[in-house]
């Protein structure tokens, strides 16, 4: 799913579809609106996470699997409107989806791995817990690859901006070859959910562009 946003991202195509049917549109899954909570209401998530625990109940994984991808783009696609919110309890919801998908996207899911991961997933949905990560901005090449927490900022949150760059003053000469080579492998390290590394790269590109 990862690779399709990232497509998205890179020809600057917003991504819409699913999250306007299962956020806005869809009686049974309604819209993140503001409230006290960290994060404003995330029913919308439950829903859809529990739509996942109800299928890999059967078994079926690969189904289970298609239903988290769903979660995934609109989780991703809400992203610039949640984590703003509060960044630490965003991190924490997302690494509980993180776990989700991995489990269900190993070699060989099984119930219990899974079942851990929806619990977890649903505690951090119910109560988003900040973070307690710690050290500051971290810089690659002058850019800021982490939030004040420490957290890896999100890939397609920095190809975004290496996209931009690229489109608003092109490199030339061995430049461009450089920058190429550190967008794909930038690329290469979001599809394989490597926030760090991807960052690390594309700061390196961005870097190169705005010199």
């Amino acid at each position: 799913m990862r690779q399709l946003l990232l497509a998205t991202v890179l020809i600057a195509v917003p991504v819409i579809g699913f999250t306007m049917v299962e956020m806005t549109l869809n009686p049974s899954t309604p819209a993140v609106t503001a409230n006290p909570q960290p994060l404003g209401d995330l029913a919308a998530f439950e829903a859809i996470a529990g739509d996942i625990r109800t299928i890999a109940a059967t078994g079926d994984f690969a189904a289970a699997e298609a239903r988290a991808t769903d979660l995934e783009t609109a989780w991703d696609v809400a992203q610039p409107t949640l984590r703003p919110m509060n960044t630490a309890a965003w991190g924490a919801v997302d690494d509980a989806a993180d776990g989700v998908f991995k489990a269900l996207r190993s070699d060989k899911p099984n119930a219990r791995d899974v079942d851990a991961a929806l619990t977890a997933l649903d505690a951090a949905l119910r109560d988003p817990v900040p973070s307690t990560a710690a050290g500051g901005v971290t810089l690659v090449a002058g850019i800021a690859v982490t939030d004040e927490t420490g957290r890896a900022l999100p890939c397609e949150v920095m190809l975004r901006a290496l996209t931009d760059g690229l489109a608003a003053k092109p490199p030339g000469g061995a430049a461009k070859i450089q920058v190429s080579d550190l967008q794909a492998k930038a690329l290469e390290r979001c599809n394989a959910d490597d926030d760090r590394n991807a960052d690390a790269f594309t700061a390196q590109a961005l870097a190169l562009v705005k010199g």
